[in-house]
């Protein structure tokens, strides 16, 4: 399934996104959040949308698409997860994983305008990203292969950087150049586990219509259970978290593709996951 928050900023109406329509789930779910994800709130859709029960969502298609879970308690960030991303930052592949946070206003709608930081010196890069949406409380998981009875399904993220802050005066951490509002787009939908194979899928960005990265989920270093199972031996994963994958090479910090400017237009794609498309524009306005 394909679950969505369609509206304006800060009243979005949860969605079911469907080959024949997209309908309205407000009899099921006031939102899709931490709650509606533990309480067992896509067992319910799914239920429903079997029965023929769901209303369709009139004027859908008119509607801005916010991310597809509303305002996370946690973006857990995993950096350097694949292998030739580490090698053009310069890094060596890492033993385990790195981690690193994105505060919850970073998440925003995969197609909203993302404000430039004001910074003089601002050097904005773009990272695709497979996401994962944590569906119930984990901690201290066994093993790995517990890891997906814990995952509500997968997202598009953008973890876009600003490199500056991130490397040149992070002081030894990441989330300096990270936590600018709006730099983690999300979306457009919340995909189910059963319709993605999230081992083998392809991912790809694009600035102003022009190819950046192409590669795919299956040279991860840390692969989802993984990740997953390693973060709840440090952390509790809670319903609704957002835990961002990693990204493959082709972005501005290789020194091959220039810095994001207020203009410029950032595309991304992950395979079954569906499409973003946001523009940088000026911050100081």
């Amino acid at each position: 399934m394909k679950l969505a928050r369609l509206g304006p900023v800060g009243a979005e109406i949860p969605a079911l996104v469907t080959d024949t329509g997209t309908y309205d789930l407000r009899g099921l779910a006031r939102d899709i959040d931490g709650g509606f994800l533990a309480r067992g709130g896509v067992a319910d859709v799914r239920a429903a949308a079997e029965a023929g029960s769901l209303p369709a969502l009139d004027g859908a298609s008119d509607l801005r698409v916010g991310s597809p879970v509303a305002r996370p308690g946690a973006v857990v960030c995993i950096g350097m997860n694949y292998a030739a991303h580490a090698a053009e930052s310069g890094a060596a592949p890492p033993e385990n994983p790195v981690v690193f946070f994105k505060t919850p206003n970073t998440v925003g709608g995969p197609d909203d305008d993302v404000a430039m930081p004001r910074s003089a010196q601002a050097k904005v890069d773009w990272e695709v990203e497979l996401g994962i949406v944590i569906s119930s409380t984990a901690a201290y998981l066994d093993s790995p292969e517990q890891s997906l009875a814990h995952v509500a399904g997968f997202v598009v993220a953008d973890d876009l950087s600003e490199r500056h802050a991130q490397i040149e005066i992070s002081g030894g951490q990441w989330s300096k150049g990270k936590c600018a509002p709006g730099f983690c787009p999300t979306g457009p939908w919340l995909v189910t586990p059963d319709e993605v194979d999230h081992r083998n899928l392809r991912l790809r960005s694009w600035v102003n219509g022009e190819p950046r990265q192409d590669s795919t989920t299956k040279d991860m270093i840390f692969d989802v259970e993984f990740i997953v199972w390693h973060l709840s031996q440090y952390m509790t994963l809670e319903p609704g978290d957002l835990v961002i994958t990693g990204t493959p090479q082709g972005v501005a910090l290789s020194g091959r593709f220039p810095f994001l400017t207020a203009g410029d237009v950032v595309e991304i794609e992950v395979e079954g996951l569906g499409r973003q498309r946001h523009a940088l524009v000026d911050g100081t306005r």
